[in-house]
């Protein structure tokens, strides 16, 4: 066990450093997620870095979508003891200001590189508890805070040069720490309950005077894992809303959404209606480190310091085939309807997915699509 400089502060939870997880779980995780979405659909980013102290790893990814096609640079190295400098090879997080400012550089890599600086323009929120379990072991079991904003800075691929305002873009990102599978497979021991699938849904928007956030999570036949639907308002009202009721508009032929209608109640009773159009998409397993990403996985160890650069054409029909096994971030344009009539447009992350059959869907099994 190593000292850090957060060592110093008098914030520690265990009688360990902190660097030290609690649990000595492998798949303990601690990461950030970011996007980086134009609201006029030109081009979109996902990126994010994170630490695996049970592994020894810390590792950051940087993808972008312009046009047809998708491309990541994917950073790992060794990790070290200081926190408070969070850095991958020429990938750098410094926060500004805790929950509201922070600067994100990419020194060139493989052609890509960025200088961005983020902007909330809420108050981060603390979400529900995430948690998957198998019959034998918690799989998922997470912390995590989001917040909405914007980004100031530039993109830079292959020398074009993407400029990215506090005007034109719109944005979420989240911070959870916590266990979930990372790192090379793990000895299956055996056989445990297989994976029967998930449909998810994921709406981060912020409108001028109220962010929204849904969160919804269901097994195959419908039942709802996780739920959580909050609209805060900038003069600090927090209002529950219930009653969500979700139709995903697929495109013909495939699992990937044009839209979404989302209808929900607030506490008076009064019935809100939520339309999402879908500007410009990116599955997030193509280049993003994320489930079913056959590419790379987080905190796989890499040898020391790392770098490479992959791409995906995606008017291929053989890479878009991997789609439906994969979460897919859209930016989404919202509207926004109350129960008097009064309509705010907004914008933010529309990320949806259905990983294997959902019945109330239609999709019956792992290769169904819509009609």
């Amino acid at each position: 066990m190593n000292l850090s400089p957060l060592d110093e502060y008098p914030i520690h939870q265990t009688p360990a450093p902190l660097t030290w997880p609690a649990t000595s779980d492998r798949n303990f995780y601690d990461r950030s997620y970011f996007n980086v979405l134009d609201r006029d659909g030109r081009f979109m980013a996902l990126t994010g870095i994170g630490y695996y102290p049970r592994l020894g790893v810390k590792d950051a990814y940087f993808v972008v979508r312009r046009g047809d096609t998708q491309t990541a640079v994917h950073l790992s190295d060794a990790i070290d003891d200081d926190r408070l400098h969070q850095n991958v090879n020429g990938y750098r997080l410094d926060v500004v200001e805790p929950l509201q400012e922070l600067h994100l550089t990419l020194a060139e890599t493989e052609g890509i590189s960025a200088d961005l600086t983020w902007r909330g323009l809420f108050p981060a929120t603390l979400e529900q508890p995430h948690d998957m379990l198998t019959e034998r072991r918690v799989t998922l079991q997470a912390c995590r805070f989001a917040q909405v904003g914007t980004w100031q800075g530039w993109i830079d691929v292959d020398g074009e040069r993407l400029t990215v305002d506090h005007d034109t873009s719109v944005a979420s990102r989240d911070r959870s720490w916590g266990i979930r599978p990372v790192g090379e497979p793990e000895p299956a021991g055996r056989p445990d309950a297989a994976f029967r699938g998930m449909w998810w849904l994921y709406l981060p928007l912020a409108f001028d005077d109220f962010q929204l956030f849904l969160i919804l999570q269901e097994d195959p036949d419908g039942h709802r894992s996780l739920y959580d639907c909050t609209r805060r308002w900038r003069d600090g009202r927090v209002e529950q809303l219930d009653g969500v009721r979700a139709t995903i508009h697929y495109a013909p032929g495939t699992r990937i959404p044009r839209g979404a209608h989302i209808s929900f109640m607030n506490r008076a009773g009064d019935r809100i209606e939520l339309d999402i159009e879908s500007k410009l998409f990116a599955p997030i397993a193509f280049g993003s480190g994320y489930g079913g990403d056959s590419s790379w996985a987080h905190g796989t160890w890499k040898e020391g310091p790392f770098a490479e650069r992959v791409s995906f054409d995606l008017t291929d029909p053989a890479v878009m085939a991997r789609a439906p096994f994969s979460l897919i971030d859209h930016i989404g344009a919202a509207v926004c309807t109350e129960a008097d009539g009064q309509v705010r447009e907004g914008a933010g992350l529309f990320e949806h997915g259905v990983l294997g059959p959902h019945y109330p869907s239609g999709f019956s099994d792992w290769t169904d699509v819509a009609e």
